[in-house]
């Protein structure tokens, strides 16, 4: 194996398992998840599955809506759907329960961060994008829309659709949502190389709510 493929391998997993403890941070702050996951809280809610078995289930979902729309999966993409659920339930597994507002504050704020390190480590990985950035970037080539028209309504949707299912909306959605682009556009800068570079700034694109066919950043 090529010392340049064994790095990039190692970011990839790297990134998708802390995107998975971030995710666990955020939920066991009880201040109100990345959007996603209030629909992931929401489903685990109804049907008694942890939260990271039902993000593993979404993520296969969502991944089969590629189909008509003509995306192609990587290894990263894949990867995405299984290893952030596993890392999820096995952070929360771990963590305790969190009651004290000073404890919960810096549990939201280090998920947040640790979220914005991990997406960059997982993009400039280059293996693919997650399978909720391929549906919003396949609905966008579909129909023409601007990446940020499309994000902003399944974010919505989705959030909507968790709240009314029991997920907690609350300050740290609202935090994360203001906060992630920033946060991922710094982390895409310090961890790309030239072989990532493309998709650092495909990544970018979509930080600052442009439009582009090739972006992926995630959640």
């Amino acid at each position: 194996m090529k010392p340049r493929l064994a790095t990039r391998l190692v970011r990839l997993y790297a990134g998708l398992s802390l995107y998975g403890a971030s995710s666990a941070l955020m939920v066991a702050a009880g201040l109100g998840p990345e959007p996603w996951n209030v629909l992931n809280q929401g489903l685990s809610e109804l049907t008694g599955l942890s939260i990271g078995t039902v993000s593993i289930v979404v993520g296969a979902a969502v991944l089969l809506l590629w189909i008509p729309l003509r995306q192609r999966p990587g290894l990263g993409t894949v990867s995405n759907v299984f290893v952030c659920g596993l890392a999820m339930d096995a952070t929360l597994a771990l963590l305790p329960d969190a009651h004290a507002l000073a404890v919960r504050v810096p549990l939201l704020a280090a998920g947040i961060v640790l979220n914005g390190v991990a997406t960059g480590l997982y993009i400039t990985a280059a293996f693919g994008p997650g399978p909720r950035d391929g549906l919003m970037t396949g609905l966008h080539a579909r129909t023409g829309r601007s990446i940020r028209l499309i994000r902003t309504s399944i974010e919505v949707a989705v959030v909507a659709t968790g709240f009314t299912l029991g997920g907690t909306v609350g300050v740290g959605t609202v935090l994360y949502a203001l906060a992630i682009g920033p946060l991922a556009q710094f982390f895409l800068r310090r961890f790309a190389t030239p072989a990532s570079a493309p998709a650092a700034r495909a990544g970018q694109i979509v930080a600052a709510g442009g439009p582009s066919e090739q972006a992926i950043l995630q959640r």
